[in-house]
């Protein structure tokens, strides 16, 4: 705690600045902002920009293979930024390095990098940057135990929308996956945990809550209450006030019956869904130890739609898995003309350390890989355009998320489905639900007109 008084006194007194950059998932989007929770308990405030920042703090993701490259080349532009400014702060945190061997890899390669530590040690980065500016010394934490819980809450952005982790962790161990080398086995929150933060949101003016977790639908293991994520989930519907409820990521082979019914009763869990499918093929999803075969996919998705008429829905795709032929190509490809996503994030397989399918045999080239990526991209870029396509003319309820980035004088926010959408707007409409007819689609973004009517703030 003294230790705390001290930095924060310090922060004060030199007016002391951060800056995030964060590389890969919703989670990884989440830890940043407990991150920056924690920074402002010890004084330190956001920069406007990286060059102002006195700790510029990178948040990492291992997902792909070419993260590692890319996280070490922007690491290695601060280095004379960092001879030039010999009380500039530089860390390095996430996933990455909570592979020990990248973490040591780092540390060597670049001395200037003061404080290196993996998700498990994220409470501890207070006393981390102690040491760095009183003590003059370098911190590389990796622990396979995870801190004890921070209470510092989040620093979030500013409304409407809002994430709340509801577990850490995944027990699957698909074996192209590091998640669970790096996260660690599966933890839930308690249920009244999670619905004491969910209602705080709603009474700061958040309108929509995404509930996250590596496998949302293997909430509740391990913990002594008897709840399930359908029951959680219709907890946070009935009793916490939020106006909008998404989640992700569901395996498909944990995907209940009684998730799929909690969500045909309540209006304010979006009618969006996210099932990663990886592979049209049997034989490839067995290799992946998916542990669901191309014909389960299939008929959750059906009682998904039979429950559900008009669902969003979208999927992860692997190509060039090793040992795919071009049979189990070809599965791909028919599995997404039947099935019909509205989006899909299309990957191409990347060997990744650690992992059972880093040693298969069979790896395909990459030229190979290539031309499967992108017959895949192509085919789902179509289905997607005319997936748009079948909302012009269609009146939509959006919230209004932030100004448009692409159209000056416009607004853009979401459908209930997760649809994008540009309308005619000012920024005094960010957080008001907004009647739009929808005019026009394109390949990934719907246009819009606002009806006159009532706005729901």
């Amino acid at each position: 705690m003294e230790k705390r008084k001290s930095l924060a006194a310090y922060a004060a007194e030199n007016g002391c600045t951060y800056w995030i950059e964060t590389y890969g998932c919703q989670m990884n989007a989440h830890d940043s902002e407990r991150l920056a929770g924690i920074l402002a308990s010890v004084g330190f405030a956001p920069a406007e920009e990286m060059g102002q920042a006195d700790l510029i703090l990178f948040n990492t993701c291992c997902v792909r293979d070419n993260a590692e490259k890319k996280l070490f080349g922007n690491v290695g532009k601060l280095k004379q930024k960092k001879r030039q400014n010999k009380k500039l702060l530089v860390g390095v945190c996430g996933c990455m390095m909570q592979q020990a061997d990248v973490a040591e890899k780092l540390a060597d390669t670049f001395p200037f990098v003061n404080i290196i530590f993996g998700t498990h040690n994220m409470a501890a980065l207070p006393e981390m940057l102690y040491a760095a500016i009183f003590l003059g010394e370098r911190t590389l934490a990796v622990s396979d135990q995870e801190d004890l819980p921070d209470e510092t809450p989040a620093l979030r952005a500013k409304p409407p929308l809002s994430a709340v982790n509801i577990m850490q962790g995944c027990d699957n161990f698909c074996s192209y996956c590091i998640v669970p080398y790096v996260r660690g086995r599966e933890r839930s929150r308690s249920s009244e945990e999670i619905l004491r933060e969910v209602r705080g949101l709603a009474k700061a003016g958040y309108q929509e809550v995404m509930l996250l977790g590596q496998n949302v639908n293997s909430y509740g293991k391990g913990l002594a209450e008897n709840i399930d994520f359908a029951g959680l989930l219709e907890r946070v519907a009935e009793e916490t006030g939020m106006k909008r409820i998404r989640f992700m990521t569901s395996h498909p082979k944990d995907a209940s019956q009684r998730m799929l019914d909690v969500m045909a009763r309540h209006e304010n869990i979006c009618r969006q869904l996210h099932l990663p499918v990886q592979s049209g093929s049997s034989r490839i999803l067995r290799l992946m130890n998916r542990r669901y075969t191309r014909e389960d996919y299939l008929e959750l998705i059906r009682r998904v739609r039979e429950t559900l008429p008009g669902m969003t829905l979208s999927t992860d795709i692997i190509v060039g898995f090793p040992g795919e032929t071009e049979e189990d190509y070809q599965d791909t490809l028919s599995l997404v003309r039947e099935v019909r996503f509205d989006a899909a994030y299309t990957f191409v397989y990347s060997i990744r350390r650690g992992t059972r399918a880093a040693a298969m045999e069979g790896q395909i080239d990459e030229k190979e890989k290539q031309r499967r990526i992108v017959g895949l991209v192509d085919l789902q870029g179509q289905i997607t355009y005319e997936s748009n396509l079948a909302h012009v003319g269609r009146r939509e309820l959006v919230l209004v998320e932030d100004e448009s980035r692409r159209d000056a004088g416009h607004v853009c926010g979401r459908t209930d489905g997760g649809k994008m959408v540009n309308f005619p707007g000012e920024p005094s409409l960010i957080g008001q639900f907004m009647p739009v007819e929808i005019t026009q689609a394109k390949k990934t973004t719907l246009y819009g007109r606002r009806i006159d009517g009532d706005t729901q703030a």
